[in-house]
């Protein structure tokens, strides 16, 4: 069809409640795997620690069990982490993007086609 670049693909879920989980929540999700920190993962997503916290609390509340386990700072400082569900609820939302990705091109190639030529080279 063409060489141009495929339209970019976001996946968002509606958790009952209206509760949306989607690409933010999910990196947020995955810095909080990788930084064992909200605060760090936030910040790395330009995020203030309060709006992590509100959307790692939002989180927690729509699912069964928590998706991030948390620890009281103190001497040796607090932390966080993700449960099985939340490490479950991460490789599941991921899955569902891959998916969607692979499906999606061949339409998404001829969305794309369709598209007025944006780049410099006019």
């Amino acid at each position: 069809m063409t060489d141009r670049p495929l339209p970019a693909l976001r996946l968002r879920l509606t958790l009952p409640g209206d509760v949306p989980f989607g690409p933010g929540k999910a990196d947020l999700l995955q810095g909080i795997s990788e930084t064992g920190s909200i605060s760090a993962a936030g910040r790395a997503m330009s995020m203030s620690y309060r709006r992590a916290w509100t959307l790692v609390e939002e989180m927690n509340a729509a699912f069964a069990t928590p998706l991030v386990e948390t620890s009281r700072g103190g001497a040796e400082g607090g932390g966080a982490k993700l449960s099985q569900q939340g490490i479950a609820m991460l490789a599941l939302y991921r899955r569902m993007q891959r998916d969607a990705e692979t499906v999606t091109a061949q339409t998404r190639a001829g969305v794309a086609a369709m598209l007025a030529n944006m780049s410099d080279e006019t």
